[in-house]
């Protein structure tokens, strides 16, 4: 085994409480679906023995800055809606647990020309991977003014979605809008003040959340979760808005996303997991010092 090293992104979200979830068994195998700085992934390998395994996955170029040197870890540098694939890859096709921390990182949020946050003037991009061909250029300047409103409605919650998609194509027309600052001008009349920053903040979400094809990606992810895990092997996900949280809170329920679960020719319901414990939120001593948890809601599951 040999020492690890890494670059911080920021301080992982209920660090202690979402690794204690899984009930780390030393000679396990476990999967961190969101590396970002690895914060989790070290805490789980300080928690296996030696015959341990953590795969780890992250789509992001600049995580891969902060990989483990650790026999026992593997970076896999792809999306995790393909999870399955590529655990099969390495030969896995069963594990103990999976961790999840949905959501952007401080550190994407902190690179200006990313384009993820409100603080900077950067072209639209949001992209989590570099290698994505659609950017918030194009929902921007590409979506006509349903799918548009559609997105800012869905996804940021956002009752006047309508005519901000209306002023996006009247701007639009006349020149396109490339970078954040131009497309916060031209919704100007939009932000009042006292709520700038919270409407700008949805805003950047909705289109965010639309060009990584976020909500998705945690379906076909959670979808493949009961075959990969072990009977009593658990899932650990951190969520950070109510579309994530609801989408992980009935799937745990009912093993699916609308309606109620399964049941079988006794009447019986099927369902892969039981919930464990109640929802879990940071302390108020976390959010102080790390005010990207105040947010952050925890479930825990295990498979039955």
């Amino acid at each position: 085994m040999t020492e690890t090293t890494w670059i911080m992104y920021h301080n992982a979200v209920l660090l202690k409480e979402s690794v204690d979830g899984l009930g780390i068994k030393e000679s396990g195998i476990y999967v961190d679906v969101t590396f970002g700085g690895g914060g989790h992934s070290r805490e789980i390998l300080q928690r296996l023995g030696s015959e341990g395994k953590l795969f780890a996955f992250d789509q992001d170029e600049d995580a891969l800055k902060n990989t483990i040197l650790d026999e026992r870890f593997t970076l896999i540098h792809e999306n995790f809606r393909y999870i399955q694939q590529f655990l099969k890859f390495y030969g896995i096709r069963k594990v103990d647990g999976i961790l999840a921390d949905f959501g952007v990182s401080s550190h994407q949020f902190d690179i200006p020309e990313r384009g993820f946050s409100t603080r900077f003037d950067a072209d639209l991009d949001m992209r989590m991977s570099k290698k994505s061909s659609v950017s918030a250029y194009e929902v921007v300047n590409r979506y006509d003014q349903k799918a548009l409103g559609k997105v800012f409605y869905e996804y940021g919650d956002l009752r006047n979605a309508n005519a901000l998609a209306a002023k996006i194509i009247k701007q639009r027309e006349v020149v396109p809008i490339k970078t954040t600052q131009q497309l916060k001008s031209v919704l100007q009349e939009f932000l009042p003040k006292s709520k700038e920053h919270k409407i700008l903040a949805q805003i950047y979400q909705a289109i965010r959340i639309e060009v990584n094809e976020e909500i998705e990606v945690i379906k076909e992810f959670l979808k493949q979760t009961p075959e990969l895990l072990k009977p009593g092997g658990r899932l650990s996900i951190i969520s950070y808005h109510s579309l994530e949280d609801r989408l992980v809170k009935r799937f745990i329920r009912a093993g699916q996303f609308e309606g109620e679960p399964e049941k079988d020719f006794y009447g019986n319901s099927s369902v892969p997991f039981k919930k464990v414990g109640g929802l879990i939120i940071p302390s108020k001593e976390e959010i102080r010092s790390n005010n990207r948890a105040r947010s952050a809601k925890l479930r825990i599951a295990e498979r039955i």
